[in-house]
């Protein structure tokens, strides 16, 4: 463990460039957050390189080498997001916070709208919403219910088609007519 007393030195090009490295093999990632990686690891440590940092060219670069792709990136998260039952617009706002460029997330846009009564079922039995509850729930519990299934992202008719169901339908049936 480093000495909390004496500063870790500064970075140079070579430092920023294993930072880079690292970072893309520990995680799935995007140009834009590994950019913001590089970006707080020049503020916490500081400069000692010949000419100026350039995170954003060195992002490029693990992109063109193919170590970072958005296009698949998004594709990744978007799958595992709707897995979960999370909703379309959730998944969107998730690939935009993550730096996905409007065009990627717009490839996968049909994609991930097909999808949106699957993975609000699945939501809805996770939680144990409506057809997956225990009994009819009252109305405070249904509003609480729809607006968990809202903040998830799908929805609002999808969302109250569910709440209002009866255990024990057929989610499948009811919201596929």
């Amino acid at each position: 463990m480093p000495d909390p007393r004496r500063p870790l030195p500064p970075l140079n090009s070579a430092d920023l460039e294993r930072f880079a490295l690292r970072y893309v093999e520990r995680y799935a990632t995007t140009r834009a957050k590994l950019t913001a990686y590089l970006s707080r690891k020049l503020r916490e440590r500081g400069w000692d390189g010949e000419k100026s940092p350039d995170p954003e060219g060195l992002a490029e670069r693990m992109a063109e080498l193919g170590y970072v792709n958005d296009r698949l990136y998004a594709e990744s998260k978007a799958g595992s997001m709707a897995r979960r039952g999370l909703g379309a617009r959730r998944v969107r706002e998730a690939l935009r916070f993550a730096g996905v460029e409007a065009e990627d997330a717009e490839a996968l846009a049909p994609a991930i709208e097909a999808d949106g009564v699957s993975s609000a079922i699945t939501f809805a039995r996770r939680k144990r919403i409506g057809p997956y509850g225990r009994e009819l729930a009252d109305r405070p519990l249904q509003e609480k219910q729809m607006a968990a299934m809202i903040r998830a992202g799908h929805a609002p008719g999808l969302a109250r088609a569910i709440v209002r169901m009866a255990p024990g339908d057929d989610p499948e049936d009811t919201l596929r007519k």
